[in-house]
């Protein structure tokens, strides 16, 4: 039986408070979510925060009203949120939305022995999402805490999460999945077969 991680996305102040929408979503599922990431590691499992840092050069990066780039590596912006971190969690780059794009993350799990990852951030139809696929199209187990991922819009978080249970992912609430760590000793692997 390997490990298992979790994997935030983008808790950055420069992505939390762009919209809010965005602001007001956080703040309600704040609570519930540190909890669940401390509940998380209490049981010794790596809490991995994908850091979202925008290259100057990629022309598909949203820019600000005024054409300044944000999240830029060593901004305030970019960092993440304290709420959310703790000592012996570790923060991995990325440049794009998913966690696994080009990044040492996949590298990282395999080094730890991770075979289970559960997915959590904000937006949910967009990093989590890719991120989710990205690692079980490298072979990880994924779940993906319902009330751990966030969308400024309430209908696109539900629409990706429709998807992420139909295809690459077990999606239950957190507390579900703390219960089923406590009675099961593990997260168990869907099945899921893909067209040849």
């Amino acid at each position: 039986m390997g490990k298992i991680a979790v994997l935030t996305n983008d808790l950055q102040g420069d992505v939390v408070y762009l919209t809010p929408e965005r602001t007001a979503v956080i703040a309600d599922a704040q609570p519930h979510y540190t909890a669940f990431l401390d509940e998380m590691r209490r049981r010794g499992h790596t809490v991995y925060h994908l850091q979202l840092i925008n290259l100057p050069d990629d022309p598909n990066a949203n820019r600000k009203a005024d054409g300044t780039l944000p999240l830029q590596r060593g901004t305030e912006g970019a960092e993440i949120l304290p709420a959310f971190l703790s000592d012996g969690d570790v923060v991995v780059e990325k440049n794009k939305d998913s966690g696994f794009y080009e990044t040492e993350m996949h590298g990282l799990l395999q080094a730890a022995g991770v075979d289970t990852v559960v997915v959590t951030g904000l937006q949910t139809q967009i990093c989590v999402q890719t991120t989710a696929a990205d690692a079980f199209f490298r072979g990880y187990n994924v779940w993906v805490p319902s009330d751990c991922v966030v969308s400024d819009n309430p209908a696109d978080r539900d629409r990706s999460l429709t998807w992420l249970s139909g295809y690459c992912a077990t999606v239950a609430d957190s507390s579900e999945i703390l219960e089923t760590l406590d009675t099961k000793g593990e997260l168990p692997r869907r099945i899921v077969k893909t067209l040849p």
